[in-house]
């Protein structure tokens, strides 16, 4: 089981003229202790061409690093619905699928294609066929990577798995929160594409235990013939709109998830609340104290190079 980040993170809380390569390196750090993998930069790193972003990243760190690119349909469709639409989203595409191919050549393992705006296709054939089209040109010719499809934001069901997953993904990364319908395409992606469940919500305050991620996780695994070996957890959608403290208390909640999902099933049940385990034993009040599961220390707010934290 692995568990990775579907969106960014705030910026590190570290001086105000803290380098980019610093900030970056905390993001990676934060990731790092908390036992994801593959790891991202945060997204601190928007507007730099995609290669060089994730070459800078990759060499912070030694663990696998993912690079994120927003999808054709998504980034040639911002603004009003032009005529023209259609064509900038097929252009947009073809541009894609050059830089798609210089990550591969460059070794990037991962490559996930964000595509919020799959929540608004629906039943529209139009718009069906022209997402599908995108991604067929989007991931030609294009080897030697795991390529993987993000949807956030919302419900995407509607389109259907014939159109979302038109295009030869490995892999499927879909909101489970705010797009709770998106388990109709969990269930409906062939058991040889791996799944992952955006199951932490990135809302302050929410309920972050691993109960809920655990029995996603699982149920994930269940269809399709799929099994754990293709199932990774990840965050809802991005925490860049949260404050630093609480990023990173929830990245090591999703770490302790799937550091738990690997453990046998008799030791697993020590760490979850009872009431998830057997609602017998609870209605009983039969239940023993959760037993912590071991977790990493949290990385201090700054690299070891003594950078000042912002005060």
């Amino acid at each position: 089981m692995f568990a990775t980040l579907l969106g960014g993170l705030p910026r590190p809380p570290l001086a105000e003229d803290a380098s980019l390569e610093t900030l970056v390196e905390a993001a990676v750090r934060a990731q790092a202790a908390a036992g994801l993998d593959p790891v991202t930069d945060g997204g601190l790193r928007a507007g730099t061409a995609p290669v060089d972003a994730w070459r800078a990243t990759a060499a912070l760190t030694d663990r696998a690093v993912k690079q994120a690119v927003t999808g054709p349909y998504t980034a040639g469709r911002r603004g009003d619905a032009a005529p023209e639409a259609p064509a900038a989203v097929l252009d947009r595409a073809r541009a894609l699928n050059a830089i798609l191919a210089d990550l591969a050549a460059a070794g990037c393992p991962l490559i996930e294609v964000h595509e919020p705006a799959a929540t608004t296709i629906g039943d529209d054939t139009a718009e069906r066929e022209l997402f599908s089209e995108a991604h067929r040109i989007l991931l030609d010719g294009v080897r030697e990577t795991h390529l993987s499809l993000a949807i956030t934001g919302g419900n995407a069901d509607r389109a259907g798995i014939a159109t979302i997953l038109a295009a030869p993904y490995a892999s499927l990364a879909v909101d489970l929160i705010a797009g709770p319908d998106n388990w109709r395409l969990v269930v409906a992606t062939p058991g040889d594409r791996g799944i992952i469940c955006g199951a932490l919500p990135a809302e302050d305050g929410s309920d972050d235990g691993p109960e809920t991620l655990l029995w996603a996780a699982g149920y994930a695994a269940s269809t399709g013939g799929r099994g754990l070996v293709r199932v990774g957890l990840g965050t809802a959608s991005s925490l860049s709109g949260l404050p630093w403290p609480v990023a990173v208390d929830k990245m090591a909640r999703l770490g302790e998830a799937a550091r738990l999902a690997d453990l046998p099933a008799s030791e697993r049940m020590r760490h979850l609340d009872p009431r998830a385990v057997s609602s017998r034993s609870a209605a009983l009040g039969r239940v023993e104290p959760v037993e912590p599961v071991g977790r990493r220390e949290p990385p201090p707010s700054h690299p070891p190079d003594g950078g000042d934290e912002a005060t």
